[in-house]
């Protein structure tokens, strides 16, 4: 499980005086936990590893946000930071799909859920991200289904 990887590299980590990728790391695992937490007050089990990959993909879009407003405003040092947990939290991550393999999904997906215009959208969506989760960013995927169907 991705969990157990996570909690592998902390000790890892900590035998090697990586601060930056202990710190990092320990972000995720406490994220994780509040996140099991937020799901058993709502009756159910600990998060699967496509949850958490969500959880990631969250974590990274938060920090690239953060790095864009840093650099606007001349903090380099703090985008540098940022910059630096983005690698650790992706290296979790499965392999990104380049552009022609997220339009082949697509297609793909549009095939399998006959989706003959922009009403069909969340079905095509909804099958990309059982397929393809933690692989695609989806907003971007969302704008060439949008294409697609248009």
């Amino acid at each position: 499980m991705l969990r157990d990887d996570i909690n592998t590299a902390i000790k890892d980590a900590m035998k090697s005086k990586d601060e930056r990728k202990l710190s990092t790391l320990r972000m995720v695992n406490a994220a994780l936990k509040n996140a099991d937490i937020d799901a058993r007050g709502q009756g159910k089990g600990p998060l699967d590893d496509a949850a958490v990959l969500g959880l990631l993909q969250k974590m990274i879009k938060q920090r690239q946000e953060s790095v864009e407003l840093y650099d606007k405003g001349g903090r380099a040092d703090l985008a540098q930071g940022e910059r630096e947990e983005i690698a650790v939290i992706a290296a979790y991550l499965p392999q990104q799909m380049g552009e022609d393999e997220v339009k082949a999904a697509i297609a793909a997906a549009v095939a399998e859920t006959g989706a003959a215009g922009i009403k069909d959208m969340g079905k095509v969506i909804g099958v990309l991200k059982a397929k393809h989760a933690g692989q695609m960013d989806f907003a971007k995927a969302s704008a060439l289904v949008k294409a697609a169907l248009g």
